[in-house]
């Protein structure tokens, strides 16, 4: 399954993709100074909330497209992917780490980038893929 390092490597991999802590010292990846995938551990509010169904190996945030990327993700794999209260209206999953596979961990984090990047910049990297 995938791993901190295997996020770093995919997201660092991106154009003009940087690192830098969220304010509360966890890991982010941002392009252009926009965040799109992040270390989120649970706060206890969102303990509290999911109950016995909390996580509690390494939790990722990552941007989404838009609500109806987040709802079938969350439907299609809700092993992988869930959400919490706190990100209710807002295009973000959370991802249970230890239970992505590297390849599928590829897709979303790209995904997340395109999701954030300026368009040219993801114009010109679809391009590039091409």
């Amino acid at each position: 399954m995938a791993t901190w390092e295997d996020v770093r490597r995919i997201a660092l991999g991106l154009p003009e993709t940087t690192e830098r802590p969220t304010y509360d010292e966890a890991p982010a990846w941002r392009v252009r100074d926009k965040s799109f995938v992040w270390e989120r551990p649970l706060r206890r509010g969102e303990l509290d909330a999911l109950g016995d169904a909390a996580p509690d190996g390494p939790i990722l945030g990552a941007r989404v497209p838009d609500l109806g990327a987040k709802e079938a993700l969350i439907a299609d794999d809700p092993d992988v992917y869930f959400t919490t209260p706190h990100f209710d209206g807002y295009p973000a999953v959370l991802v249970r780490l230890d239970r992505i596979d590297v390849d599928e961990l590829t897709e979303l984090v790209t995904e997340a980038w395109y999701a954030r990047a300026p368009k040219r910049l993801a114009t010109a990297h679809r391009a590039e893929k091409a």
